[in-house]
């Protein structure tokens, strides 16, 4: 048996989904109030002076805390069917298949919410490795649980799950540079769905 790992957003579908996501997600009244707060913090990412991961932290915040956490969990469900199928691409799936056929371990690591990943995976039978938010007594605190699952901790956390000794061959299919640390823990690597050496 052989691991296969894979990015989801840009990777597995044509676009990224967090913000269609959030669209369905989170409060029209709380969007329009955060376009005009949180504008700062989309100029500065523009500017390069603030990363992705500090805006996706301030979305979070200002969409989700004190929302129920079952009622999102159904918001992400009802996502993971009527919109996530309009966004596979068709490379992605096919490949995904023949994993399947081979026997592989699949496992989608993604900087992506469990929300609705979770769904999607389980209905497919694929292991997930993803960010998750935190909640408190039924409701979202506006925070990630732990470090959201990017970059270098990507890496990190397959690591901790897998004994990556014990698999033949790795394969690892990525889009972006927070996927590269993943990347290089396989040994057959895709990156924008090409094959690369290293």
């Amino acid at each position: 048996m052989n691991l296969a790992l894979f990015d989801f957003d840009d990777t597995i579908t044509t676009r990224e989904v967090f913000r269609p996501f959030l669209a369905v997600a989170v409060a029209p009244h709380r969007i329009a109030i955060a376009r005009v707060v949180l504008a700062p913090v989309g100029l500065g990412y523009r500017l390069g002076l603030i990363s992705g991961a500090f805006v996706r932290a301030c979305i979070i915040r200002f969409g989700f805390t004190g929302v129920a956490l079952a009622d999102l969990q159904a918001t992400g469900r009802d996502f993971a069917d009527a919109t996530l199928p309009s966004v596979m691409r068709p490379e992605a799936l096919a490949r995904l298949d023949w994993h399947r056929a081979q026997g592989d371990r699949i496992v989608v690591v993604s900087g992506s919410l469990d929300l609705y990943l979770a769904h999607w995976c389980e209905e497919r039978g694929i292991e997930l490795i993803c960010s998750s938010l935190e909640h408190r007594n039924g409701r979202l605190t506006g925070r990630y649980e732990g470090e959201q699952c990017f970059g270098l901790e990507k890496a990190r956390r397959v690591r901790a799950a897998y004994d990556l000794a014990a698999f033949p061959v790795i394969y690892a299919y990525g889009d972006s540079k927070d996927d590269l640390d993943m990347i290089g823990l396989a040994h057959k690597k895709f990156y924008q769905w090409k094959e690369v050496q290293a």
